[in-house]
């Protein structure tokens, strides 16, 4: 395919059109296959523990332990993803993720699984996606290296995210019910292989890091400091972080609504999360439509309000039927508020501090979730998981409504700022 940087192409609506980029075009492939993987890993995981725990407390700690390392490390794998060779780090990354999974296939299979091995094993791609999830974001923009191809990178990154969603889920679904968890696990090890190879083919890849000459706490610092100056970034990560703490752990109490509520199995499971992945797919497609990175502060406030209103919706839900519309709700919603605001902050963000701003992001993003899947569990454990999804929803509904009554004068306060 003949590669076009034309400024009237760039300038098109195209939804597409970061694809006309080789580097990119490959990662998209390559990602698409191992996300599925990737997928069809996370309902076996959390399906494995609560067959052998029957508890929504371990399934909170079982997120818990994955996302931990990433709430604590990413200040650091932020300073490693603007000094050193982000491409390097992603093979490096996607190696041991696949050495991890390969590991839980086989104690799986060979029957030494326990809650407590796979705890560990959590922590351990918890802490392997702290360097890779900062740096993956970055690289973003190594790869188109345009600005007016972005947004749309950004955006094409969820469409892959969302797309494999809709396949995983249901695919795991029907391989935990026939095959076992084992399986599953097995499959996502022979699927790294897509984003491995797609890294080794790309062709002259960007790659501009910062100076070395500093160390990392100052590193560090700096990052803290430029966010804590700049007005917008800094309104959009707490915004991130609340809606992370507050609507974010939906997920985890999945596995205990598709068997305890609407009286399913891991069919009704893969059937929930696909339809929450066809609502983030359609959620990201129209961001990727969108041709450059205005106005889409407006897109954040309405993604995190009917993010809130469809948890509440859902909390009282006990038809599989309205409970998958719903599902479908609060993909998009999720992921147009997500998409909106990496699209927002790495189109203000300057290049020396990508990284350091893309881990906190992700601290934001991850790391938030992290201890709300916590709190999710051990609430849910008390006081049941209806009752925990009406307080989430509320929490997400109340700050998007205290960030839309401060929307006027975030956009004001945007104008001292060049994206």
């Amino acid at each position: 395919m003949k590669e076009t940087t034309s400024h009237t192409f760039l300038k098109t609506d195209n939804p597409f059109r970061a694809l006309k980029v080789y580097n990119f075009r490959l990662f998209f492939i390559g990602q698409f296959v191992s996300l599925v993987g990737t997928w069809i890993q996370q309902l076996a995981s959390s399906w494995l523990m609560y067959r052998l725990t029957a508890s929504s407390m371990w399934l909170g700690l079982l997120a818990f332990a994955a996302q931990l390392p990433i709430f604590l490390f990413t200040p650091i794998t932020g300073v490693v993803a603007d000094r050193y060779n982000r491409h390097h780090i992603l093979m490096i990354t996607q190696v041991l993720l696949c050495i991890q999974s390969l590991i839980l296939g086989l104690l799986v299979v060979f029957g030494y699984i326990t809650p407590v091995w796979l705890l560990v094993l959590n922590i351990m791609q918890g802490c392997f996606n702290a360097f890779d999830m900062p740096v993956r974001q970055s690289f973003v923009f190594d790869m188109v290296a345009e600005k007016e191809l972005l947004s749309n990178a950004i955006a094409l990154n969820s469409v892959v995210f969302n797309s494999t969603r809709l396949i995983g889920p249901p695919l795991a679904g029907f391989l935990v019910a026939q095959f076992g968890e084992g399986v599953c696990f097995l499959i996502n090890t022979t699927t790294f292989s897509g984003i491995i190879v797609a890294l080794l083919f790309m062709k002259n890849v960007r790659y501009s890091a910062l100076s070395r000459a500093g160390n990392f706490k100052e590193n560090i610092k700096e990052g803290f400091s430029y966010v804590k100056n700049h007005y917008p970034i800094r309104t959009v990560l707490i915004l991130l972080a609340l809606i992370s703490l507050l609507g974010m752990p939906y997920m985890v109490l999945m596995p205990v609504v598709a068997v305890e509520i609407l009286h399913g199995d891991s069919h009704t499971l893969g059937f929930l999360l696909g339809a929450a992945g066809l609502g983030a797919l359609i959620g990201a497609l129209y961001i990727a439509s969108r041709s450059h990175a205005t106005r889409f502060e407006n897109n954040i406030a309405a993604g995190s309000l009917s993010l809130g209103c469809g948890l509440i919706l859902f909390s009282f839900s006990r038809n599989l039927y309205l409970s998958l519309a719903l599902m479908f709700i609060i993909g998009l919603s999720l992921i147009v508020q997500m998409a909106s605001s990496n699209t927002f902050i790495q189109s203000m963000v300057e290049d020396s501090m990508r990284g350091r701003v893309m881990s906190l992001y992700t601290m934001s993003f991850m790391g938030m979730a992290t201890i709300g899947n916590l709190f999710a569990g051990a609430i849910a454990q008390r006081i049941g998981v209806s009752l925990t999804l009406l307080l989430s929803g509320l929490g997400c509904t109340i700050v998007a409504l205290i960030f839309y009554g401060n929307l006027r004068k975030f956009k004001k306060r945007i104008i001292n700022f060049v994206r």
